[in-house]
């Protein structure tokens, strides 16, 4: 290692230590509490329970039995808040810090080219983002998995889980990245593109959770049954608590001109009425990755333009 390369090495060297140090340590604290979790589960005072949503009691107090999942939410929402500390204490001073300081003119006078600088910089952040991002949402699955979808566990919709892990977490913390070095390079100032880096990475995060809670991007699925018969259960489903009846010509009305769950109330109601089917909307569990691929496509889309962009701007600003 030498060069443009040697020189990104020392000023990043503290960050990487430090990313290498946090992995380490969430490794360590999933680590223990998923060995609490599978004492837990394997002391038999789960075996009754039904794989579902349905709440499970225990034998004989009828107590709600649960899992202690707290730590493994807490592990999911620092993914999902990965993307802004990346762009904040990484993205925003890459470049930002050599403009303001003005190194970057002692550098080029040394026969680095821009785009060297821009690159070594920015290849060794972004290869530590992915392996820190990439290894952080596979801790997380491990310890998930054995609650997964259950009633005492996670299920696969809590924005914990759905945000926290898979491959948009790598999507989002390239993301972040991204966006703090263009607004470095842009702002000059490295404390404003900090703030700026904070506001963009942050609006983002939440725009992608509303679009989750609306469906937005994903829309439901919409799940008939006859009055005649109960509903079949909503297992692993993420209901959108939109629920309704069906007249004979297509139309789809609120549950609430027949509120009877099932029997012959709601026959008689539905017949009055002329219904002759009942409806619901939810996501199946399978959507899960539908949610996960349409996330990495937006943001692994944003942060390939701005790195383009930033690119294209290297002339202009150094």
């Amino acid at each position: 290692m030498k060069g443009s390369f040697w020189l990104a090495w020392r000023q990043q060297r503290v960050l990487v230590g430090i990313a290498v140090t946090a992995l380490a340590a969430a490794a360590a604290i999933a680590a223990y509490y998923r060995s609490g979790m599978l004492d837990a589960l394997h002391s038999g005072l789960f075996d009754h329970c039904e794989r579902g949503p349905l709440y499970c009691m225990e034998s004989g107090t009828n107590q709600l039995l649960l899992l202690d999942i707290e730590p493994l939410k807490y592990f999911g929402l620092l993914n999902i808040v990965l993307p802004v500390l990346i762009g904040v204490f990484w993205g925003a001073p890459l470049l930002g810090r050599d403009r303001e300081l003005g190194t970057i003119r002692m550098v080029l006078a040394q026969g680095v080219g821009r785009g060297q600088w821009f690159a070594s910089r920015f290849a060794m952040a972004a290869a530590t983002t992915i392996a820190l991002s990439g290894l952080l949402a596979g801790v997380f699955a491990w310890w998930w998995r054995p609650a997964a979808d259950r009633s005492y566990g996670l299920f696969w919709y809590d924005n914990t889980a759905l945000s926290g892990s898979g491959p948009r977490v790598v999507a989002a913390a390239l993301f972040g990245l991204a966006a703090g070095t263009f607004l470095g390079l842009l702002v000059r100032r490295v404390l404003a593109a900090m703030s700026l880096t904070l506001l963009v990475t942050g609006v983002m995060t939440l725009l992608l959770e509303w679009t989750h809670r609306t469906r937005l991007l994903v829309p439901p699925h919409t799940y008939v049954s006859a009055g005649s018969i109960p509903k079949a259960p909503m297992g692993e489903k993420w209901s959108t608590g939109i629920y309704g009846l069906i007249t004979a010509s297509g139309r789809h009305d609120d549950v609430a001109s027949c509120p009877f769950p099932s029997g012959t109330q709601l026959k008689e109601c539905m017949a009055a009425h002329g219904y002759v089917a009942r409806f619901y909307k939810a996501n199946p569990a399978g959507d899960y990755w539908t949610f996960q691929w349409v996330d990495t496509a937006v943001l692994g889309g944003l942060a390939v333009v701005l790195t383009v962009v930033t690119v294209l701007l290297l002339r202009r600003r150094v």
